[in-house]
């Protein structure tokens, strides 16, 4: 398996998972040393979308900034706002802030009838092709991939990284 292959499999794995600790990734994908540092140097310096926890833990963030701002309020077509008492990454559990969530759900229009014409193996390979793609533009917009619900995506804007516009984020997305 080529590096960029191992590169993808973990990502979605990280995305699905959340976090995931480093020697579970080692025993997981028969990683050695060298392997694990480089995925690491992949996915928290140069994309950025993960964060790195008491050096035992890979935790996804989604990519972009780790910086926390203030934002407005904002609601429109499909996505929701709401208001929720989210822990800023790394705080005490006495410190909380209260801030906007944006929370969209996104779903492959017509997957029904296209499981009907295709077989089980290209079927998973276009839902697969579908979330990865989203996964990209989900990060380049700052969002986190909460959960894949079959050929659905939850999607947060506001958790972990907060910004004044994330529900203008969730439209554009």
């Amino acid at each position: 398996m080529t590096f960029d292959e191992m590169l993808a499999q973990v990502l979605e794995l990280l995305q699905r998972e959340g976090r995931m600790s480093y020697r579970a990734l080692k025993i997981r994908f028969h990683l050695d040393d060298e392997y694990l540092e480089g995925l690491k140097d992949e996915l928290i310096a140069a994309k950025r979308l993960a964060i790195d926890e008491d050096g035992k833990v890979l935790v996804w963030v989604g990519g972009g900034k780790h910086e926390t701002k203030n934002q407005g309020n904002g609601e429109s077509g499909k996505e929701k706002t709401k208001d929720a008492g989210l822990r800023t990454p790394g705080a005490g559990l006495t410190s909380a802030e209260r801030r906007q969530l944006t929370v969209m759900f996104c779903d492959l229009v017509g997957s029904t009838a296209l499981s009907e014409q295709l077989d089980p193996e290209e079927l998973r390979e276009v839902v697969h092709a579908y979330q990865v793609m989203c996964a990209e533009v989900i990060g380049r917009f700052d969002g986190h991939l909460a959960k894949y619900i079959g050929d659905g995506l939850l999607i947060y804007f506001g958790y972990p990284v907060a910004h004044e516009d994330d529900a203008q984020r969730a439209v554009m997305y």
